[in-house]
């Protein structure tokens, strides 16, 4: 009877020790808490940045704002159990950087940039079981996400923008390299100043690089001699050299009229008094975007999404409140903007398209 009893205790121990393990399994490392107080898997992403580096003021550091956003709405942190970034110093370092983050256990990997096209193109075939995204690209693989911009409309309105604030006529515009993205950059200024001040005309010159601030300077600098008066730059970290240019000149000469016009984010931080607007590229938006419709089972893979005016992708920082044309500015750009959204206006993406397009 003894025996029986003790057999009967021994046997609800070990089902209670069980019991306690099962729910002690439930515990994993990898996850954060909703409100609700359940446990659920995080969903972890990370981007690799191209040369410009994360903190180019710019396109990159766009990017990494738009993954950190992310993260703080998911309550995730910085790190291989949440997001992160790897920093590429060449082109070398695409794959690598790609390759590395993927192995990592990141479930979405963004290559940040045009020129990741063949990096993410190859790693994606090799992994074809990871989940990739490329921005200001197409790849044509079931397991990548590709984002566009129509950066022509942010470009268009900075050139309207431009063409009203110039006094001389003389308007600059420096590109980073010749690749589709920056064409529809310059495409889109060189029409917007066209319908504002046809009489107006716009030096356009490329840096050949991202990367390369020194070489910006010395771009605007010429520019600026030459009569330029307001000069837009759509090449990265290379157009900080343009805010250096324009802020020591303004600097030297307090009442000279100049002006220098950003890119992808609103940049009147690179310069107060120098800064009229920027053509604003929501980069950060877009990568958001993407990462928590893949976190919710809706990863647009194998598609192209496509980023505008109308979804609020793209548009025009605030104008500088010092600029004698401001009024005339908000006014013209607003008109714009109606326009180009209900389609009645299409800006031309490429040089080709320049060629006919006629502003109504």
């Amino acid at each position: 009877m003894k025996k029986r009893k003790l057999g009967l205790a021994l046997s609800l121990v070990l089902a209670a020790g069980t019991l306690l393990g099962a729910c002690g399994k439930t515990t994993d490392n990898n996850t954060d808490t909703s409100k609700g107080g359940n446990k659920v898997k995080a969903y972890k992403v990370s981007m690799v940045t191209d040369v410009g580096g994360v903190d180019d003021k710019s396109f990159n550091q766009s990017a990494w704002k738009g993954l950190q956003d992310y993260g703080k709405e998911n309550n995730l942190t910085k790190g291989k159990d949440g997001f992160d970034y790897l920093q590429s110093t060449s082109d070398a370092d695409y794959s690598t950087n790609l390759n590395t983050l993927s192995r990592q256990g990141y479930d979405l990997v963004f290559g940040i940039g045009f020129l990741m096209h063949n990096a993410v193109d190859e790693i994606a075939k090799q992994q074809t079981d990871k989940k990739f995204a490329i921005i200001d690209d197409e790849v044509k693989e079931p397991n990548v996400a590709s984002v566009l911009f129509k950066e022509q409309e942010a470009a268009f309105l900075a050139g309207v923008a431009s063409a009203l604030q110039t006094k001389t006529n003389k308007i600059g515009f420096i590109g980073g390299m010749k690749i589709p993205v920056i064409e529809r950059f310059e495409a889109g200024f060189l029409a917007g100043v066209q319908a504002a001040k046809p009489e107006a005309k716009v030096d356009v010159q490329y840096s050949g690089a991202f990367d390369k601030a020194e070489l910006g300077q010395t771009i605007a600098s010429k520019m600026y001699s030459s009569g330029d008066d307001v000069v837009f730059h759509a090449a990265g970290a290379t157009g900080n050299g343009l805010f250096k240019e324009a802020t020591d000149l303004k600097k030297k000469d307090p009442s000279r009229e100049i002006w220098a016009v950003g890119v992808d984010q609103d940049q009147s931080f690179m310069g107060p008094d120098v800064v009229l607007t920027s053509a604003m590229k929501r980069v950060d938006l877009a990568v958001k975007d993407i990462s928590t419709k893949s976190k919710d089972g809706n990863f647009p893979g194998g598609k192209t999404t496509i980023y505008g005016l109308a979804e609020d992708g793209v548009g025009l920082a605030p104008v500088n409140s010092n600029a004698s044309s401001k009024d005339a500015i908000d006014k013209a750009v607003k008109e714009w903007t109606d326009k180009i959204k209900s389609g009645s206006v299409k800006v031309p993406a490429t040089l080709e398209e320049l060629k006919t397009f006629k502003a109504q």
